[in-house]
């Protein structure tokens, strides 16, 4: 064989795939995760062995020094995961009923004047075409 015949072939299933990901996803630790990892850091006596571990569990220096702030400031709750956004606002329940019933009288009034609005024009139609109201069905406000 000469060198120019030989092909390196690579199969397939050994090539990387090239595809990126679409979106890269936040990791999040739980309190236990967090608290495990604390405790091994602190075993650590020899030089070189927290870098070891933060490289054998895809850490940085970062997350043990604000876990550690945490956990010495005891907030045992800074150590679970929070949620990400904005905080939601409490909702007073009264505030919810009051607000419907709002839109309730201002559905109501506006349906009201419609009404109104209706009675008179049928008022001046009657009017114009010589047709005499009733009495009863005169609802003219003195």
């Amino acid at each position: 064989m000469n060198a120019k015949s030989v092909e390196l072939v690579v199969p397939i299933k050994e090539r990387p795939d090239p595809e990126v990901v679409e979106k890269a996803r936040r990791r999040t630790f739980s309190a236990e995760y967090k608290r495990r990892i604390l405790e091994k850091a602190d075993r650590c006596t020899e030089s070189g062995e927290i870098g070891s571990l933060l490289r054998r569990e895809g850490l940085h220096s970062s997350h043990l020094t604000k876990w550690r702030q945490q956990r010495d400031e005891g907030v045992l709750t800074g150590l679970a995961p929070r949620r990400r956004g904005p905080r939601k606002e409490e909702i007073n329940p009264l505030a919810q009923k009051v607000a419907a019933q709002e839109r309730e009288i201002e559905r109501l009034r506006k349906k009201l004047e419609r009404a109104e609005v209706i009675i008179e024009f049928q008022k001046k139609t009657s009017e114009l075409l010589g047709i005499a109201l009733t009495p009863e069905q005169d609802t003219r406000r003195p």
